[in-house]
Formats: structure tokens, sequence, C-alpha cells
């Protein structure tokens, strides 16, 4: 993971009230000590609540109680992450966000169903895991248009995708789509041609936080840039097509 800390564009919006409560969980000290450093530099957006290497320590946390979100590694010193999800949210209550090395689509996809609301590599930029973090405490969830696929082919009563129809695949796609990156096309299409800087103030938020919302919008929808962008959506009746 790279542990270069950037926080120039992810911690220029105060929180409202407290800090976003994360709870730390790797087996590994160095990477520990690297997000300690990286949550804690965004107070009084986030603030660190505890740090665990295996899962017994995690579930038997003191102030497991008071933390929001859970940022977990896949592979723990005593246990895998899907050992501990369901109990985390079922009965702790808290959000996770796996962070993880892992490449194998299998493994997030088991995590998810498991009850985690996000998924980042650990060869993701720094800014990645405090946008998750952030967006999944606000109730989004946080991984790739390929893993949301499988997800959604996974489903009961969702057809295959190799045995529906374009027009369902196409539909899938749109309804992966959360409130907020709907919001985020729909001004994007209404401010078509203007500056990313114009359209994160319409938004309300930094252009950092624009391009990784876009990015997670591409993936998902199977188009590539803003042009592709404004006529799918336009097509696929995400908006209606603005008046010229």
């Amino acid at each position: 993971m790279n542990n270069n800390i950037d926080t120039s564009t992810a911690s220029t919006t105060a929180p409202r009230g407290r800090p976003i409560r994360v709870l730390l969980a790797d087996d590994h000290a160095v990477t520990l000590w690297g997000l300690r450093q990286l949550v804690d530099s965004t107070y009084p957006r986030m603030s660190v609540s505890g740090t665990v290497s295996t899962c017994s320590e995690l579930l038997s946390h003191p102030a497991l109680a008071e933390t929001d979100v859970v940022l977990l590694d896949l592979s723990l010193r005593d246990a895998s992450a899907m050992d501990c999800v369901p109990r985390l949210v079922g009965e702790a209550g808290v959000k996770v966000v796996i962070l993880t090395g892992d490449l194998n689509p299998s493994h997030h996809r088991a995590a998810v169903l498991s009850g985690a609301r996000g998924i980042v590599l650990k060869s993701q930029p720094t800014e990645a895991v405090l946008d998750a973090v952030e967006r999944v405490h606000a109730g989004e969830v946080c991984f790739d248009g390929s893993l949301m696929s499988l997800l959604l082919d996974s489903l009961p009563g969702v057809p295959h995708a190799s045995g529906g129809t374009k027009k369902d695949k196409q539909a899938r796609r749109v309804d992966s789509l959360t409130a907020k990156e709907h919001q985020v096309v729909q001004v994007m299409v209404a401010h078509r041609g203007a500056k990313s800087l114009t359209v994160a103030d319409a938004l309300g938020m930094s252009e950092h936080t624009l391009r990784n919302h876009l990015t997670v919008i591409y993936s998902k929808l199977g188009v590539q840039g803003k042009v592709n962008l404004y006529f799918y959506a336009i097509e696929h009746g995400l908006v209606a097509a603005p008046h010229s």
C-alpha cells in the first residue's frame, strides 16, 4: 500500500458533528501504522478508534461499540475477514470497508455478500481509502463495476448476464448506480462541456471526489469519457436531454 499521505483534496470539508470513527484491522504492523497516520491526518473529519491484527481482537475490542466504520484486511492472523464481517454488521452494527492486496474477484464478491459495503485495493491511492470510508459511512457502497456485475448476476431472481437480453444487462448497469452517482450523471449532462471544477462546485464536492465518482460510474455503465457518458445517459433515460 502506498503510504504517501496526501489529503490536500480529501480534507477540505470539515465534518458536521463528531469525526467518523474508524477501527483498523490488518495483520501487518507497518500497514496499521501507515493507516493510522493517514486517518488521523484528516482530523476532525475522521479519527482512529483502535487497531487490531486478529479477528478475535476485533470482535472483542472495547472501542467497537463506538466505531462507525471498520477498515478490514481480507486476511487476519487468526481468521478470514469473511468470519468477521457478518458479526461486525449483524451484531456490532458497524459498516465495513475491505482494504486488501488480494486481486481475486470471487473473494471480493464473498466479502460483499457477507456484508462489506466497500472494497479498496492496497495498490490504489491513499485518497481512495479515505473516499471509501466516507462514502460507506454516508450509506453508499464503494466497489467497481465488474464486482457489481458479479453481485447482480448472483442475486436470486436476477437473470444471469449470459441468459438475459442486452436491455436487461443495461438496466442492471443503470440500477447499480447509487443515488449520489445518479446525481453526478445528471449534473454532468446539465453542464455538458463545462470544466470539472464547475461541475464539482455544482455538486458541492472537490474535483478529486468528482473524478472518483466518475471512475466508478464509467466502470459500472461500461462507458469511457464524459462524451460517451452524456450520450449513454440520454439514450438510457438517466436524464432528459437538455434544451439547446
